[in-house]
């Protein structure tokens, strides 16, 4: 599924994922919103602590590769219009900032 989007002012054009990095992000985030959906049922159901602990780390896992992956797609972006990120405020000391968040 395709989908337009429409960027709010002011944001650079020239960041845009492209379609197909936006929709595995996508796919992985409805996964993960899966796995908090079972996590929830899991503490309803008064599940094991073991289980429970198991699905949470899987789920901060899940997580933790989808933000990755969104960092890699926009670095891609920042290594294609270098001028433009810096410019933007996309230096690599800014990059490595946002980096060690994802730590």
């Amino acid at each position: 599924m395709t989908t337009d989007i429409t960027y709010p002012e002011g944001y650079d054009e020239w960041m845009q994922i492209p379609q197909d990095d936006r929709e595995k992000l996508k796919t992985r985030l409805r996964r993960i919103e899966g796995q908090v959906r079972g996590l929830q049922q899991m503490i309803d159901d008064g599940r094991d602590c073991n289980d429970v602990l198991t699905q949470f780390a899987a789920a901060n896992r899940a997580l933790s590769k989808a933000g990755y992956g969104f960092f890699a797609a926009t670095m891609e972006q920042c290594r294609l219009h270098p001028d433009e990120a810096v410019e933007s405020g996309y230096s690599p000391e800014a990059m490595e900032k946002m980096f060690l968040r994802l730590g």
